[in-house]
């Protein structure tokens, strides 16, 4: 009885080495280690936790892609972005939206390229013209079949894949499980490098199973305080240690008001460089209504915050003031 076990754990052994090395998983590792992630991402200016590290490292080292969730604007798509920055790879990037289809999204039929060259070969047979029509030179490649066909290091990124319809959805799915695409006129393209692939959402729908067994998963939110203001000084140039401090406060206690939309790492640091460019050593109360619609994007929230946030004066004031207490939050970067 112990040796079909062990005849099964060989096998299993011997199948998953030949997919990572179909895949090029360990032969041409991107990252030497986890903490090879984490300073890389710091140089490129993107500060990630370990645990964000460790996802990236396991994505790329096993060739797996990586579904990537939480609010807009707390750096998911710029996760993509810093990560084909670090290793110099190519980024290819697919905006999801409502009605995008396959002609988009994979590949297209030169139709019009098609015509002219059968109207040229008028005397030839169609067996001729249908070789000749239907090859590389009249097909149209959309980012899924570039990152596929790329000879060189590539990121693709499919960004806000929520927007899509479950029928597109399934369009992903040979991509990010077998990394190829199939054509019907000209077969099976498969990948000769394998692209670091990054999937982001904003949540607005719940995604298929099917989709999110392909993936390896993490979820960003909002960060604590500290690393908020590690972001904005690292990420704004020219901002203070005691600005910075003043603009990650003023933001937290602004996402514990009851608004329509929470201010996003992005737009804190938006509003971070506004006050850069406007000169502004500190916050007073003034500065800060003026400029609350950089952080809200909602009249009534921008009414409720200048109303419910008490912004004293006094900048040492206006600091302790919107200080609020530490709370857990979950991993975000920028």
């Amino acid at each position: 009885m112990s040796a079909e076990p062990t005849d099964d754990a060989a096998l299993y052994a011997t199948t998953a080495a030949g997919e990572a090395a179909s895949f090029g998983a360990a032969a041409d590792p991107r990252f030497a280690s986890l903490g090879d992630v984490r300073t890389g991402l710091a140089n490129v200016g993107y500060l990630a936790d370990d645990s964000i590290a460790s996802v990236v490292y396991l994505a790329e080292r096993l060739s797996k892609p990586l579904l990537v969730e939480g609010p807009a604007g707390t750096g998911k798509t710029e996760l993509a972005k810093s990560v084909a920055r670090l290793t110099g790879a190519k980024l290819i990037r697919l905006q999801c939206y409502e009605g995008l289809d396959e002609s988009k999204a994979l590949y297209e039929w030169d139709y019009k390229k098609q015509l002219l060259r059968i109207q040229a070969g008028q005397g030839a047979s169609w067996d001729e013209l249908e070789d000749d029509i239907f090859s590389w030179e009249y097909l149209l490649t959309r980012p899924l079949l570039e990152a596929i066909r790329s000879e060189e290091p590539a990121v693709l990124l499919v960004d806000e894949v929520d927007r899509l319809e479950l029928e597109t959805e399934a369009l992903l799915l040979e991509v990010l499980s077998e990394y190829q695409v199939s054509i019907p006129e000209l077969g099976t393209v498969r990948a000769t490098r394998i692209p670091l692939v990054f999937l982001t959402s904003n949540n607005t729908r719940e995604l298929s199973e099917a989709l999110k067994r392909r993936c390896l998963y993490l979820h960003l939110d909002c960060p604590d305080l500290e690393r908020e203001q590690e972001i904005v000084r690292t990420r704004v140039p020219g901002i203070s240690d005691e600005l910075a401090n003043q603009v990650a406060r003023i933001v937290r206690s602004l996402r514990l008001l009851d608004l329509k939309k929470a201010p996003s790492v992005s737009e804190t640091l938006d509003w971070a460089r506004t006050l850069v460019i406007l000169g502004a050593a500190t916050v007073d109360a003034q500065l800060a209504r003026d400029t609350l619609h950089i952080l809200l994007k909602y009249r009534t929230d921008i009414e409720r915050a200048a109303k419910e946030l008490s912004l004293p004066d006094s900048p040492t004031s206006a600091a302790a003031t919107a200080a609020t207490p530490a709370e857990p939050a979950p991993n975000s970067r920028v």
